[in-house]
This record gives structure tokens, C-alpha cells and sequence, in this order.
């Protein structure tokens, strides 16, 4: 079995699927461009992208393994019949604690406390001559709204009913079992209702072409002043001139976000969108790392390596996405 690993993060995860495999196989590191003259004998291609480029240089390609769960940069029309495609999870765990963290964080101003009494100032109840501040709200009995549920939705609404919060979905299609602790699952018809219920609402969907801005200005308008919105996702989700909006005119209390409008292409600083989001002091900007975790790291480099193994021995792997989906 030849593997050829292109792109930075596949490349990353190649020691770790080596470590993994019981069988003998070549493996191949390069970019996504370098790559392509050791395609024509590769019979797994792991890497975040796939273009008609690297089809028509892999004829007997049998498998291309994403290393994540975004499947965006896969051009599925690229793919010649025969040739399966999956992708890989064990990101959710990691996830659904950045969530709570950022719930947490946005909610108990914790930024904003350190930033004080680094320089002696005490925003607190032992502060001397000055007013006491309003006590910070708690998590519990608090509605969490849950945009997708997946595997992402799903381990975060187990975490949040641990802090005794109210949890209700929205996913493509409706779910009549409910997990304990979950009011509702609703379909797309729920999804104004739970954005009016959430006091935080945390966006876990795929991006296509019916996600692409779907919280737009009217939609973000539907949420209370007060609610938070922490989005680990994909940014193109929600409109970005409309979420910027919204929080600097106050109309969103706060926001945590991990995925961004603009990505690095070149060495050096990259700003992440073209609104100043970084001007903001409701907003806690994190680069894309809420599922950057050695758990996530050792269960895609298992499952990565139980799908070579099953590709040697001609089975379909695991998480095997429909081309046409």
C-alpha cells in the first residue's frame, strides 16, 4: 500500500497514522502541488483538498481520506466512480470544551478582570470607595441553542447539561430521541425559535451552499441583547458584516470565534476579517484551534490507519461520505 499525506495538517498526522498501522505500507509527504508526479501509484491520498488535478494524476487511487470533517475543499465531481471518500472526527470532545470555556469566559468577563488587576485594579466586591459591580450571571438554567447536531452538538449538549444549562437543537432534519437533557431537536422550521430562546448559541454546522450566511442580519436580529454566540464552525455561516454589527452596536452581548473570514496564505500576520472584530472588547479571536487537542490528533491518526488497513483489504471505510451528498 502506497499513502501519499498532502498539506500541512495530513502531514502532520503522518508519524502518528504510521505508529498505527499493523501492516507495511510507502508513505509519501509533500504539499498539495509537489505531491502530484507520486499519485500515479498511490492507493490512498490523505489530504484536506482534492482536485481534478490530483484525480487525473491518481489512477488507481481507491480512497481519499480527509483528516477532518470539512469536506469544502473536496471536489467531489472530480472523483471517477469506484473512488471513496471519508472523512475523520474525534474533534468533538475538544470542541465542545473550548465551547463551555468560552461560555464561560465570556460570562464571568475573565478577560477583562485580568486586564485590571494586572494593573491594580480591583472590579470587584473588595474594591474600596467605589460601587460594587453587578454579581456575574451563572450558566445554569441558562438555554444554549445548538446550531447542528452532530457529533460536535451532541458532546457539547452532554457537557452543558452538566452545568445544568437548557439545551435545544436545530439540524437538517428533526429528531423525535432526544439525548437527556435536550428539550427539543428541531428541523429547519425550529430555527428562528431557538435563536429568540438561546442566552448562547453555539454554531456547529457544515458549510454549503444552504448554510453559506444563513445567519444574516434579520436572523442575528432575532437574538436577545444579552445572548452570546461562539462559533467553531465555519465563519462563512454567518454574515460577517452583520455579526460585527451586531456586537459593536451592542444588539449581541459577546462572541468567541475560532473560524475566520480571511486565512494565511504566506508567512506573517494575517487579520482574520475585514471588519476590526480585534477592536472589540466582546470578542474573544482565537486561530481556528478549538479542536487542536492531542485527543482529536490520536483518534483521526487511528481511524486513518483502520481505513488503510480496510482499503488493503477492500472494505469500505469508516465515515464513508456519499460523492453525490
Amino acid at each position: 500500500m502506497k499513502i501519499v499525506f498532502a498539506g500541512f495538517f495530513a502531514i502532520r498526522l503522518a508519524d502518528l497514522v504510521r505508529s498505527h498501522l499493523s501492516i507495511p505500507c510507502e508513505v509519501i509527504e509533500g504539499d498539495e502541488t509537489t505531491i502530484l508526479p507520486h499519485l500515479a501509484d498511490a492507493d490512498v491520498l490523505v489530504s484536506m483538498g482534492f482536485t481534478r488535478r490530483m484525480a487525473e494524476a491518481a489512477p488507481r487511487l481507491s480512497l481519499v481520506q480527509v483528516p477532518g470533517a470539512g469536506l469544502d475543499r473536496i471536489d467531489r465531481g472530480a472523483m471517477r466512480p469506484g473512488l471513496r471518500l471519508a472523512n475523520a472526527y474525534g474533534h468533538e470532545g475538544g470542541i465542545a470544551e473550548y465551547v463551555m470555556g468560552a461560555m464561560l469566559a465570556l460570562t464571568r468577563s475573565f478577560g477583562r478582570l485580568d486586564a485590571s488587576l494586572r494593573k491594580g485594579r480591583w472590579d470587584s466586591q473588595w474594591a474600596i470607595g467605589t460601587p460594587m459591580p453587578p454579581p456575574s450571571p451563572e450558566l445554569a438554567g441558562k438555554t444554549l441553542g445548538i446550531l447542528g447536531f452532530g457529533h460536535i452538538g451532541e458532546a457539547l449538549a452532554r457537557r452543558a447539561a452538566a452545568f445544568d444549562m437548557q439545551v435545544c437543537a436545530v439540524r437538517r432534519q428533526a429528531q423525535t430521541a432526544v439525548p437527556d437533557g435536550v428539550s427539543f431537536i428541531g428541523g429547519p422550521e425550529r430555527f428562528d425559535e431557538v435563536l429568540r430562546q438561546a442566552d448562547y448559541l453555539a454554531v456547529t454546522l457544515s458549510l454549503s451552499p444552504e448554510t453559506q450566511s444563513l445567519l444574516d442580519d434579520r436572523r442575528l436580529r432575532l437574538m436577545k441583547p444579552s445572548a452570546y454566540l461562539v462559533n467553531v464552525a465555519r465563519a462563512e455561516i454567518i454574515d460577517e458584516t452583520a455579526l460585527y454589527g451586531a456586537l459593536a452596536g451592542g444588539r449581541l452581548a459577546g462572541a468567541a470565534l475560532d473560524v475566520w473570514y480571511r486565512y494565511p496564505t504566506t508567512p506573517g500576520p494575517t487579520v482574520p476579517a475585514t471588519q476590526p472584530f480585534h477592536e472589540l472588547d466582546n470578542v474573544i479571536m482565537t486561530p481556528h484551534v478549538s479542536g487542536w487537542t492531542e485527543g482529536m490528533l490520536d483518534a483521526r491518526a487511528r481511524l486513518i490507519a483502520g481505513n488503510v488497513e480496510r482499503t488493503a483489504r477492500g472494505e469500505p471505510p469508516v465515515n464513508q461520505i456519499d460523492r453525490a451528498a
